[in-house]
């Protein structure tokens, strides 16, 4: 292996798949590496009680609370990261979520740029992730310079219903963007797509979107199984080394450029790891901003039971519905976004009510409709990742949590108004990521925030930062595609500044089975 590449990718999730995809024509010789290994198509990725009930897909792992208390996260490490099991939503920020918001309980900074700055990006990452959806609907949706590719995907019959009940509500539902070939992944099982792992069955993730366009280029490898330890400085102040496990010994690689895309947690436990004699705090760490500003939304599972419903639907995922999102409906501070689950089935809700039998479950859920509820986590310094040798450990201090408690409460109102007389919830935990963002985040003072407004971190130049971490708000929608977006954003920004490379040609602009 060429132990000296132009750049090196650390992770192949979002944010790392859809730079290198940006990068990939430049010409650049581009290594990626990746911690873990691609999924496999095994008859355990559409098996629910796998899944949800024998916890076959989570990681033989534990992080630690600030007192000491062990927790297994819910973090994946296989190419394409978390993104093999996300809900394919793809949404964009509302261009309010680029300014300064009020919230019930703090403020959500500005973004170092407004929103339209990041707008042809959007329009490059919903190509290349072939988003499937709707312009019209959403009164929050901000200005798009052009359509999506594809149609949205369509409702089943039972959810065809419940749009309509909500706009007879009064409300404004609306096709969500989905990353997600239905028939390609209906022909492999008939299962929803959200929170079951995909190969090549169809989901638009980091793997089958960004890194299949980035690995036509040979110029760009993917190294799995290499685990990236620490990130060595020299004299100067530029990152030198890489330094990785894999095949069982420690190995080095010695770059032009570094893009960590690790994942918010495991980028910032990386950094902070990598401390020595000159940055005794951790490198790019100069404004003790590494780590802080953890945010995690606020999420919770609301369900509607009626015995008069019946709910045939496979994936149900295909409408949200912005109403409470800018303000509370009645000129209050924001409280979020709502969007349905895939469809929770009697396998799925069994994994958290172990007491209740199968049976009776599945019973229940023909009668179910299932959301979820989604508020703002704005980012609080003294919420935190910190690292204590091998461990990490999560100082996590929910901010916006009355908020979040009164989107609940308008959703459940709402579901018993539509013909839902019993509604259950329940909030997820620390073991479930909700969108985990924001620990090395951009921002145009060095002495506040680690990355400049390109992800470059201000301590080291030669280091870039392209994942969730760098979202200085976590907003209330869910974030993959804004990562997508400044990935590309970034790539271009790279191959222009730093590589001296024709920009026109650096960032793909539609489907993965494209020739760029």
């Amino acid at each position: 292996m060429n132990v000296t590449p132009d750049i090196v990718i650390i992770g192949s999730g979002i944010g790392g798949s859809t730079v290198a995809a940006g990068l990939a024509a430049t010409g650049a010789e581009i290594l990626i590496l990746e911690a873990g290994d691609h999924i496999a198509d095994r008859p355990e990725n559409r098996d629910q009680r796998a899944i949800f009930q024998r916890g076959h897909f989570r990681p033989k792992e534990t992080w630690y609370e600030a007192g000491g208390a062990g927790f297994n996260p819910g973090n994946y490490y296989n190419v394409g990261g978390n993104s093999k099991f996300f809900g394919a939503v793809l949404s964009r920020y509302r261009r309010e979520d680029f300014d300064e918001m009020v919230h019930q309980e703090g403020v959500s900074p500005a973004w170092p740029f407004p929103y339209d700055v990041l707008e042809p990006w959007y329009s490059k990452a919903e190509a290349l992730y072939q988003v499937r959806g709707a312009i019209g609907d959403d009164p929050t949706e901000p200005r798009h310079s052009g359509g999506y590719d594809y149609p949205p995907v369509p409702d089943e019959p039972p959810i065809a219903d419940l749009r309509s009940r909500l706009k007879r509500r009064g409300l404004h539902p609306f096709s969500l963007p989905l990353g997600i070939d239905i028939d390609r992944w209906l022909a492999k099982a008939q299962t929803p797509w959200d929170a079951h792992p995909n190969s090549q069955d169809g989901k638009m993730d980091a793997e089958t979107a960004a890194l299949a366009v980035a690995l036509k280029y040979p110029n760009v490898r993917l190294h799995t199984n290499a685990r990236v330890i620490a990130l060595k400085t020299g004299k100067s102040d530029i990152i030198e080394t890489v330094v990785y496990v894999a095949e069982g010994r420690t190995q080095t690689v010695t770059p032009r450029i570094v893009i960590l895309a690790a994942g918010a947690v495991q980028s910032a436990a990386l950094l902070l790891r990598s401390a020595n004699d000159r940055f005794r705090t951790g490198l790019a760490n100069s404004s003790d901003q590494v780590g802080r500003n953890f945010m995690n939304h606020n999420s919770s599972a609301v369900i509607g039971v009626s015995p008069t419903f019946k709910n045939t639907s496979i994936y149900q995922k295909t409408l949200a519905f912005n109403d409470f999102y800018l303000s509370d409906g009645n000129g209050g501070p924001p409280l979020g976004n709502v969007q349905l689950l895939g469809r929770v089935s009697g396998k799925i809700l069994k994994g958290s009510l172990p007491q209740v039998p199968e049976w009776i479950l599945d019973q229940l859920t023909k009668h179910t409709v299932d959301f979820y509820a989604m508020s703002e986590d704005v980012p609080n310094p003294e919420s935190r990742v910190m690292v204590d040798g091998d461990r990490i450990v999560l100082q996590w201090q929910r901010t916006n949590w009355a908020a979040h408690l009164a989107l609940v409460a308008k959703l459940k109102d709402i579901l018993r108004s539509i013909g839902f007389p019993i509604v259950l919830s329940r909030a997820f935990d620390k073991r479930t990521p909700s969108h985990q963002c924001g620990t090395v985040r951009i921002g145009n003072d060095p002495t506040s925030a680690p990355l400049d407004p390109f992800c470059r971190a201000y301590d080291h130049q030669n280091l870039f930062v392209v994942d969730a971490s760098f979202l200085p708000t976590s907003a209330a929608v869910n974030p993959a595609l804004t990562v997508a977006s400044q990935a590309l954003r970034v790539a271009d920004h790279i191959a222009s500044k730093d590589l001296g490379a024709d920009t026109s040609v650096a960032v793909p602009t539609g489907p993965a089975n494209q020739s760029f």
